[in-house]
This record gives C-alpha cells, sequence and structure tokens, in this order.
C-alpha cells in the first residue's frame, strides 16, 4: 500500500488492479504525484460505452501499445480525473470503486458523483 495516501472515504487507499497493472506510476494503485499532470485518481471498471468514448475524444485505451495489452470491458484503470468527469457529463463514465480512488479526485470531481456509480457501494 502506497505510504500515507488515502482514498475518497478518508480510508487508506486500496490497489485498483494488479493485471494490468494500473497507476501513473504503475504500482496498481491510482496515486497522484507532481509529475503526474493528468491525476490518474480514479479508480474505474471498463465499459464498452466507456473505451468507445475515450477513443473519439483521442485516447485509445482499448488498443495494445508497447507494453500495454489494451483495456477490455471488465478491466479496472486509474482514470485522469478530469477525463472521468467529462465522460460522465456525456452519459459515457464509467463505474468506479471508491476504496481505490485518490482523494485528490475530489479536487476535480463531487463525491456524490461518484458515489453514484460506486461498485463498491453496491
Amino acid at each position: 500500500m502506497p505510504d500515507g495516501s488515502r482514498n475518497v472515504l478518508g480510508q487508506p487507499l486500496e490497489a485498483c488492479c494488479l493485471r494490468p497493472v494500473a497507476g501513473f506510476y504503475r504500482n496498481g494503485y491510482c496515486e497522484t504525484g507532481p509529475e503526474d499532470a493528468g491525476r490518474h485518481v480514479v479508480c474505474a471498471e471498463m465499459t464498452r460505452n466507456f473505451l468507445d468514448y475515450t477513443a473519439s475524444r483521442g485516447n485509445d485505451l482499448a488498443s495494445p501499445g508497447p507494453g500495454f495489452p489494451g483495456l477490455k470491458p471488465g478491466d479496472r484503470w486509474c482514470l485522469c480525473a478530469a477525463r472521468w468527469e467529462e465522460a460522465r457529463a456525456a452519459g459515457a463514465a464509467p463505474p468506479v470503486v471508491l476504496a481505490g480512488t485518490h482523494e485528490a479526485a475530489l479536487e476535480i470531481v463531487d463525491l456524490d458523483a461518484l458515489k453514484a456509480v460506486a461498485l463498491d457501494l453496491q
């Protein structure tokens, strides 16, 4: 577990995904730091709708690339908070895991919006 990182519920941050290994730092956690300009802090479970949406916005997460297997529906990944919010406004936001979503997401995304699609509250 990352030292001292908290999730949006104020609890210790939990891993988002180890297969494929998610996170800006590729350690499985949606941590952030000064190098992470995109704020990859929302732990989300991919849906076809979101993958199509983000590809239409220039970020194709479904296609494999060097060192990246490509994502498919059901995979978890640390998304940029601003992209998740943009997708929410467009009706394409994927569900999230609050326990794995870093508290820094709350600088961009409303907690109630996250809770409305949270997998770990269902």
